[in-house]
């Protein structure tokens, strides 16, 4: 914050000196006070002028809090909730999307050869002793706060923190050739799926690709899961 400027001498007499003038205006002060008059007119004139909003910039990537429409429906069944647990996580919810529709299209009781469960394929030993892994609402606090923790360590990078969720935290800081062949192919459809998702994209070339190679089937099976026609 810039300091206030220091008065002359001359200033501080002059200061004075008004202060001991008459309370009236002088003929001479009448000039001045009426430009002052007309610029606050001027500007409060202004103020009250509609605003042309041609002329803002209009921003159409996916707005924070909204979810994109490129997720397969059975992910959008989870909507509401994945943007409550996002909120809860400080996370984006198409990222929390994306990790969802590529572990388990959304089936809350999926479950791999390797022992991960549930909707964000949480593996057995992140789980408190009693706890329900395939509850959504514990899976998703288990899974997302690992997630949000590599996002921390990847510094913010969607990519690498979708690396050290399939992979593990440590392969953040290590060079992609060392990753296991899985974790390239994770962000090879999860990096640019994310991309267009949050900016706001109606279609997505690599979700389509995606979908037809690896989705279709675990879709299905969430599809049964969910009850949806």
């Amino acid at each position: 914050m810039p300091r206030a400027r220091s008065l002359k001498q001359t200033e501080w007499q002059t200061a004075a000196a008004d202060e001991n003038a008459g309370g009236c205006l002088s003929f001479y002060a009448l000039p001045p006070l009426a430009v002052i008059l007309i610029a606050c007119l001027l500007t409060a004139l202004a103020l009250n002028s509609p605003i042309r909003t041609s002329a803002l910039p209009i921003n159409t990537s996916t707005s924070p809090g909204r979810l994109s429409p490129i997720f397969t429906r059975e992910v959008q069944h989870w909507r509401e909730d994945i943007l409550r647990w996002a909120t809860a996580s400080s996370l984006d919810p198409n990222l929390v999307a994306v990790i969802m529709q590529i572990e388990s299209c959304g089936d809350p009781r999926a479950f791999s050869r390797s022992g991960a469960m549930g909707l964000f394929q949480v593996m057995p030993f992140h789980f408190y002793f009693g706890e329900d892994g395939f509850n959504p609402e514990t899976n998703s606090l288990r899974g997302l706060a690992y997630l949000a923790r590599s996002l921390h360590t990847a510094n913010g990078d969607a990519r690498l923190a979708m690396a050290g969720y399939n992979g593990g935290i440590g392969v953040i800081t290590r060079g992609e050739w060392t990753w296991p062949a899985e974790t390239q192919r994770y962000v090879t459809y999860g990096s640019p799926i994310y991309e267009d998702a949050k900016n706001g994209a109606t279609s997505s070339v690599m979700f389509d690709e995606w979908y037809r190679r690896y989705g279709a089937g675990l879709c299905n099976q969430a599809a049964q899961r969910l009850g949806l026609p």
